[in-house]
C-alpha cells in the first residue's frame, strides 16, 4: 500500500464522516455554541444533527450540556480536549495524505 492510501486508511472514521466533520470543524474555533447555531450552519435536520452529535459524544469528542434560558431549553455544545486532539490529528493525517 502506498503512503497516500496508508494515510487515508488511518484517518479517524468518527470524524471522517462528512456530517461529523462539518460539526467538528464548526466547533473547533469556538469555546461553545448552541444546537440552533449548528442546525443552521450545517443545514441538517434536527434528527440527523442529534444523531451525529450523539456519536461524537459517545467517542468523547463533544460535550453536550442541556440548560434553560428562562423557560426555553438550550443545548450547548463544545469540543472536549480529546475532540480537539482528535481533530488536530485528523487534519495532520489529511495533509499527509495529500
Amino acid at each position: 500500500m502506498n503512503e497516500q492510501l496508508r494515510a487515508i486508511s488511518e484517518l479517524d472514521r468518527v470524524i471522517h464522516e462528512p456530517g461529523r466533520l462539518m460539526i467538528v470543524a464548526l466547533l473547533w474555533p469556538v469555546k461553545e455554541c448552541d444546537f440552533l447555531y449548528l442546525l443552521n450552519a450545517t443545514e441538517m435536520n434536527k434528527g440527523n444533527l442529534s444523531s451525529h452529535l450523539a456519536r461524537l459524544e459517545e467517542a468523547g469528542y463533544v460535550e453536550i450540556e442541556k440548560t434553560y434560558r428562562g423557560k426555553v431549553p438550550r443545548t450547548l455544545l463544545r469540543l472536549t480536549r480529546k475532540g480537539r486532539t482528535a481533530f488536530d490529528q485528523y487534519r495532520k493525517g489529511l495533509k499527509a495524505a495529500f
